[in-house]
């Protein structure tokens, strides 16, 4: 398991990043064969991604987490296979009415409100890769 070899206040941001790049990281050594968590589902609920989607999100994100966001146009075409949809179009639309408004707000408030975002996700995120790696170690018979 990967340790964390910088110390922050434990609610700074920079500490939930490296936890969360941590477990990931933890995450990609203990599961070999990540093809095992393929029809298995992280909740019993129909329609609930794979825990091989959750592992190969949680993988792309920390790759984010850890080296720094593309270009939003690469990111698009990444995503996208690069073709421009309805669908997108519309939440191009509906992100500049957000801007719009949070362009009012002052950017202390908006700053909070983006930093309270992230801190949750970030953990709520760290949650679900030790999951993974969990359900995973179960599936295998590996003990901690």
């Amino acid at each position: 398991m990967q340790v964390l070899t910088k110390r922050y206040p434990k609610n700074c941001l920079l500490t939930v990043m490296d936890q969360y790049s941590a477990v990931v990281h933890n995450m990609e050594q203990v599961v070999m064969f990540p093809s095992l968590l393929q029809d298995l589902q992280l909740n019993a609920q129909p329609g609930a991604p794979s825990l091989y989607n959750y592992f190969t999100m949680l993988k792309a994100i920390r790759i984010d987490v850890d080296h720094g966001l593309q270009p939003r146009e690469e990111w698009q075409v990444k995503t996208a296979g690069g073709q421009t949809n309805v669908a997108e179009k519309e939440a191009a639309e509906t992100e500049k009415g957000e801007e719009e408004v949070m362009g009012q707000l002052d950017l202390e408030a908006q700053f909070h409100l983006h930093y309270t975002s992230l801190h949750h996700i970030l953990t709520h995120l760290t949650l679900k890769a030790e999951e993974v790696t969990r359900i995973y170690q179960e599936i295998t018979g590996q003990t901690v």
